[in-house]
């Protein structure tokens, strides 16, 4: 991580059940690893967000999986499958993931490369509106 962790997402992971903690070790690690600009934050009072130039993704743990919402407007390509919620979303989709299922990690750092490049041309709303021609 180029950025300091930030501690509260430290307290949000502890936490959880051992399984989820490391569902959302692995996905914070996967999203420093696509890209070490990403910074730390919480937002909505406790929810782990993960941000460059725009959000790029959050974590919620429930009672059996931990979600991880994507915030690309469904715009980033899914050649894995991966996405499991939020097709047709206009803001974002989301990625189940349940205990005993491995994290698919190279898909994962794939996602948030594209979301991160859309973030980096403008985000996803301006790409969209970009390519709408009534603008």
């Amino acid at each position: 991580m180029a950025g300091a962790p930030d501690s509260r997402i430290d307290d949000y992971i502890a936490a959880l059940p051992v399984w989820q903690q490391e569902i959302c070790r692995i996905v914070r690690r996967v999203v420093h690893e696509a890209d070490p600009d990403v910074e730390e934050t919480i937002k909505r009072t406790r929810q782990p967000y993960f941000v460059l130039h725009g959000n790029v993704c959050a974590l919620l743990a429930t009672r059996d999986h931990v979600n991880v919402f994507l915030y690309d407007g469904g715009l980033t390509p899914d050649p894995h499958g991966i996405i499991t919620g939020g097709h047709g979303n206009a803001t974002g989709r989301t990625i189940a993931v349940y205990e005993d299922r491995p994290v698919d990690e190279d898909a994962l750092r794939e996602i948030f490369r594209a979301v991160i490049a859309d973030n980096r041309a403008g985000g996803w709303r301006s790409i969209t509106k970009h390519a709408d021609p009534s603008g």
